[in-house]
């Protein structure tokens, strides 16, 4: 097996998609099992890998910033030797053992509980990532992980400094068509009312089955969900009316109309009686980005889903190609993953009360 670095033993690659493979190591020097991504240089163009190197290791520092029970950690950033003579650059992580949220999700929605119960927890990792600075951009359900212990949240690839303008070249956003906020689209800098937009569209299609919108097949057709509001989320026995209430304001188009996502976390978490681990501070407010030039009411297809079940690391889009299945709606709750959440201890630990957004 080879081994980066002397110390790092690829054993089984275990997920691959955009410019990054991810395997399943063993750290020989800790003597520990850990997750190695490796990420792949363009051989024709120097310049865009030393880009991509300087993105990884940001990456890289972002992710180990951020100390949170539902974040994945970050141990270790390295460059490993090319036949070439260059270096490309992998990223040891914490080994998360579960199944993604987008596996779940292959057999429809999930039982009420568990889904609130999975965004609630993502929710407080991504509070806890914002009040550090960092936004994630590319929240998605095949970056959520359900563990025996709870929710981990992965891949802080493409996050950003709050504040910072997001990169729109020739027309492309970087993200996952269907959870980038309307807004990114304008050019504005980075917000946490993004990541919470994401959150909104996960709770939609973990309750429902389905986008909160039709979705648009053909590759030259912009994205529905900045064109038209979300559908009113449908009954769905017993779950409280804030709840429902709170997954379409996230779902709002005006960022400063969403809640933060510390009061997010909170309700969810109130919901099925959780604890979650919330940052203290204060959390920037959404800001108004400006309107688009233009809005064209669009007409679309019920779509199939295949970016919801899809790992892999986000890359740009212009507009997205919607060309997968969808599947079937309807209530699948995963009996091996508890609720409500087991109570935890430390300072951080928050069994919310009554708490508006």
């Amino acid at each position: 097996m080879p081994v980066l670095d002397g110390r790092y033993r690829l054993d089984q690659r275990i997920g691959a998609g955009g410019m990054s493979e991810v395997w399943h190591a063993h750290d020989e020097v800790l003597d520990r099992p850990v997750a190695v991504k490796l990420i792949t240089l363009p051989y024709a163009d120097p310049a865009a890998g030393r880009a991509i190197v300087d993105q990884a290791r940001t990456e890289a520092r972002s992710a180990a910033r951020l100390a949170h029970p539902n974040i994945a950690s970050v141990h270790d950033f390295g460059l490993a030797p090319l036949p070439d003579g260059r270096a490309a650059p992998y990223i040891v992580m914490e080994l998360v053992e579960g199944e993604t949220l987008a596996v779940h999700l292959r057999s429809g929605s999930l039982d009420w509980r568990i889904a609130v119960r999975v965004c609630a927890e993502a929710g407080a990792a991504l509070a806890a990532a914002h009040l550090g600075g960092i936004v994630h951009r590319d929240v998605k359900p095949a970056n959520i992980v359900l563990t025996p212990t709870g929710v981990k949240v992965l891949d802080f690839g493409i996050a950003a400094l709050i504040g910072e303008r997001d990169s729109v070249v020739g027309g492309e956003v970087v993200g996952t068509p269907a959870f980038v906020a309307p807004e990114r689209l304008s050019g504005v800098g980075a917000s946490p009312a993004t990541d919470v937009y994401a959150v909104g569209v996960v709770l939609y299609l973990s309750l429902v089955g389905r986008l909160p919108w039709p979705v648009r097949t053909e590759q030259d057709r912009p994205l529905s969900h900045v064109y038209r509001p979300a559908d009113p989320l449908p009954p769905v026995a017993g779950l409280p009316a804030d709840v429902a209430e709170l997954c379409l304001r996230c779902l709002s188009v005006d960022p400063a109309d969403r809640p933060t996502s510390v009061a997010m976390a909170l309700l969810l978490a109130e919901a099925v009686e959780a604890q979650v681990y919330v940052p203290v501070g204060v959390l920037p407010s959404p800001s108004r980005p400006p309107a688009p030039a233009s809005r064209q009411p669009v007409t679309a297809n019920d779509p199939a889903l295949d970016e919801v079940t899809q790992a892999g690391a986000a890359e740009p889009f212009s507009p997205p190609t919607y060309n997968g299945r969808r599947g079937p709606a309807g209530d699948a709750p995963d009996p091996g993953w508890p609720v409500p959440a087991p109570a935890r201890s430390g300072s951080q630990a928050v069994r919310p009360g009554r708490h508006r957004a």
